[in-house]
């Protein structure tokens, strides 16, 4: 016998294959899936996002901390305005670490799918910055 599924009034369940991936706009290898709340808005919110193999973001910044739990592969992260795929860290499947506010880093993968959900406090946005940290 099936278990019937928890009272939604009581539990929100979504499970992995319930996820809408979307693509993250001008990120070609970045897709994203909602999980709780709404980034843009205020409140807390919890993301999933994926990169494909080799996919590198470029120096950004938050506005709000980020907590963020590596799910699958092995993440490499880094910092600073200067983008220096050698000089990132590995952070395998069962690793958390924290996005401070406003500070610049960059993140991705390198020969897997890494996948990594992300919660926070919103109105969550990306900022992009140049070589001297200034947002652009």
């Amino acid at each position: 016998m099936q278990a019937a599924e928890p009272d939604a009034s009581v539990m929100a369940v979504k499970r992995d294959a319930d996820l809408a991936w979307t693509q993250v706009p001008n990120a070609p290898g970045l897709e994203r899936a909602v999980l709780y709340g709404n980034p843009a808005a205020p409140g807390p919110y919890v993301i999933r996002v994926r990169f494909a193999p080799g996919v590198m973001s470029p120096p950004h910044i938050h506005p709000e901390e980020r907590q963020i739990v590596v799910l699958k592969g092995t993440w490499w992260v880094g910092s600073g305005p200067r983008w220096n795929r050698a000089a990132t860290v590995p952070l395998p499947a069962g690793s958390f670490a924290v996005h401070h506010p406003g500070k610049v880093h960059y993140d991705g993968a390198k020969d897997e799918e890494v996948i990594v959900q992300i919660s926070g406090v919103g109105p969550s946005s990306t900022k992009m910055v140049d070589e001297a940290g200034n947002t652009r």
